[in-house]
C-alpha cells in the first residue's frame, strides 16, 4: 500500500491550537507511515513545537514529514499582541474572535504556497473554511478535519436544520433531538450560544464553515466506525457527506517517548516522579482529573472540586493546567495539599494525558469531554466523570452516557465559551457522589467492563484488517486514482 501512495503530497492545514494542531500532527504521522508525502503548514512560532513532535515520530518506516511556514498577520493588522500565533499565547479567550479574523489573512500566503507546490489533497481544519475556495482555485481536494466525533457533527447539522431548542418554554427544559439515532435530549442551556443568540458575526462564521465543508471533498473523522456506527451512517446518509473514519489518531504513538512529547510539549510533571507514585497504587484506584488546555474555571469552582475529591476519599492526580502555574495557591482549600500529601498529585501544567490514562492504577477520568480526551479515555477503556463546558463538549457527554454508558454526569448544566460558571455551580458533594459511582457501586464495575470492550474494538480498529486501517487505505487509493 505503502509504494501505491508514495506519489501522493498531501498538506495539513491544522488550527492553531492544542485540540487541533496535535490530532493533526497524529494525521500527518499516520499518512506518512504509509508513505505519503506530507507537509504541515503553520507559523513561524508555531513550527518548532511541530518540529520537536514529528522528530520524536521518525522511524526507518516513516516518509518525511515536513513543515512548511506562512508569516502571520502582524499586529498593525490583527490589533493582537505581538507573538499571538497560538490560541494558548492569547492573554484572554475573550481575543479569541479577534484571533479568527487574523487567521483568515492566512490565504494569500497559503494559495502562494498551493501554487508553488500543487499537493494532492490538503486536510485543512474546520476554523479555515477559506480552505475549500483556495484548494477549488489549483484544482485539489480539500478535506475538512473538525476534530469532533460523528455523534457531534450529526447533532451539530440538527440544531441548524430544525432548530429544535426553539419548541421549549424554559431553559431546562428537555428537547428531543430529531432525525437523530437513539433518544437523545438536552436543554437550551447545554446548546452552543452561536445557535440560540443574535450573534450576528458568529453565526456568519458558522454558516461559513457549513458551506465549505457542503463544497469540500469530504471530511476525515478521529474516531473508529464501531464506538459510534449508527451517527457515521447518519452523517454520511442523512446529511450527504463522504466521510472517512480513520482513528482513534493517538495511536498512531506507539513509543512512550511519543506519548510523552506527543504535539511537541514538554511535561510539565517529572516523569519519574509521577510514574514512580502511580506504580505504587493499586490497580484502578486513581482517579484522574483534566479540563484540557482551554477551559478556565473560577477559583471558587477548583477549591469545590478539591473538597469533592478529598471527601470521596479517593487517590487522584490533578491536572490544573499552566494558568495556575504561577499563581499562589488561594485557589485551594487552607492546608488542601498538606493533608492530601500522601493521597494525590497536583500538576501544575502540561501532562503526557494518553501515557497516564493507559496506566492500570487509572480507574476513573474526570473530563470536560473535549473529543481528543474522550477519545484518549475510550482508548484507555478508564470510564469517565463528564463535566463539559463549552464547543461540542455536551454533546459528547450524551454519547459517554447515554449510547455507550461508560460514564456519569458530573452535573453540568450550562454552555459557555470554555469558562466554567462564576459561581463554583457544581458543589463539592456532586463532585464526591459521581466519583463515589464510578469507583465504588455496582454500576460503575459495568461501565469499567463496557470501557475495556471498547478499548479492544478501538486498538483492533487500526490494526491491519480494522475499520479505520482500510478506510485510511479507500481514501488513499481514492486520492491516488483523482491525481491520474
Amino acid at each position: 500500500m505503502a509504494n501505491k501512495d508514495a506519489s501522493l503530497h498531501i498538506f495539513f492545514f491544522p488550527f492553531l491550537a492544542h485540540g487541533h494542531t496535535i490530532p493533526c500532527i497524529d494525521m500527518a504521522i499516520l499518512f506518512a507511515a504509509k508513505g505519503v508525502r506530507t507537509t504541515i503548514i503553520t507559523t513561524p512560532l508555531n513550527a518548532p513545537i511541530i518540529s520537536k513532535a514529528i522528530e520524536k515520530a521518525k522511524t526507518h518506516q516513516t516518509k518525511e514529514i515536513n513543515i512548511q511556514t506562512i508569516k502571520f498577520p502582524s499586529t498593525d493588522d490583527t490589533g493582537l499582541p505581538q507573538g499571538c500565533e497560538h490560541v494558548s499565547t492569547l492573554p484572554s479567550l475573550h481575543l479569541l474572535p479577534a484571533f479568527h479574523k487574523a487567521t483568515r489573512l492566512l490565504q494569500e500566503p497559503f494559495e502562494q504556497l498551493l501554487r508553488e507546490q500543487h499537493p494532492n489533497c490538503v486536510v485543512a481544519d474546520m476554523f479555515f473554511p477559506w480552505t475549500t475556495d483556495s484548494a477549488t482555485k489549483f484544482g485539489i481536494p480539500r478535506l475538512v478535519f473538525h476534530g469532533m466525533s460523528f455523534f457531534s457533527l450529526c447533532a451539530y447539522e440538527v440544531m441548524r436544520l430544525y432548530e429544535p431548542y426553539n419548541n421549549t418554554s424554559f431553559d431546562s427544559e428537555l428537547f428531543l433531538l430529531p432525525n437523530f439515532p437513539g433518544e437523545i435530549k438536552m436543554t437550551r442551556l447545554q446548546v452552543g450560544s452561536f445557535f440560540r443568540k443574535d450573534d450576528v458575526e458568529a453565526k456568519r462564521f458558522w454558516k461559513q464553515i457549513h458551506e465549505s465543508e457542503v463544497r469540500s471533498y469530504g471530511v476525515v473523522v478521529n474516531s473508529f466506525y464501531e464506538v459510534e456506527k449508527d451517527y457515521a451512517d447518519h452523517y454520511k446518509k442523512e446529511f450527504g457527506r463522504k466521510a472517512w473514519a480513520i482513528g482513534p489518531l493517538s495511536l498512531c504513538n506507539k513509543e512512550k517517548e511519543q506519548k510523552t512529547c506527543r504535539g511537541g510539549k514538554e511535561a510539565c510533571v517529572d516523569e519519574n516522579a509521577w510514574l514512580k507514585w502511580l506504580n505504587t497504587k493499586t490497580t484502578g484506584s486513581v482517579v484522574y482529573v483534566c479540563f484540557g488546555s482551554m477551559t478556565e474555571f473560577p477559583d471558587s469552582q477548583f477549591r469545590e472540586i478539591a473538597l469533592g475529591l478529598e471527601a470521596s476519599g479517593k487517590e487522584f492526580m490533578w491536572v490544573v493546567g499552566k494558568r495556575k502555574e504561577n499563581k499562589e495557591d488561594q485557589w485551594l482549600p487552607e492546608g488542601f495539599e498538606k493533608r492530601m500529601k500522601e493521597k494525590g498529585i497536583i500538576v501544575r501544567g502540561w501532562a503526557p494525558q494518553a501515557l497516564i490514562l493507559e496506566h492500570e492504577a487509572i480507574g476513573a477520568f474526570v473530563t470536560h469531554c473535549g473529543w481528543n480526551s474522550t477519545l484518549e479515555g475510550v482508548v484507555a477503556g478508564v470510564p469517565m466523570i463528564t463535566w463539559p463546558v463549552g464547543a461540542e463538549q455536551f454533546y459528547n457527554e450524551r454519547l459517554v452516557i447515554e449510547v455507550l454508558k461508560i460514564g456519569v454526569a458530573v452535573g453540568a448544566r450550562k454552555w459557555s465559551h470554555f469558562v466554567g460558571d462564576e459561581d463554583g455551580d457544581i458543589k463539592w458533594d456532586a463532585v464526591e457522589m459521581a466519583v463515589k459511582r464510578v469507583m465504588e457501586e455496582e454500576e460503575g464495575e459495568g461501565m469499567r467492563n463496557r470501557a475495556k470492550l471498547f478499548a479492544h474494538m478501538a486498538k483492533r480498529a487500526v490494526e491491519e484488517g480494522g475499520s479505520s486501517y482500510s478506510n485510511l487505505d479507500a481514501l488513499l487509493q481514492e486520492l491516488a486514482s483523482l491525481s491520474h
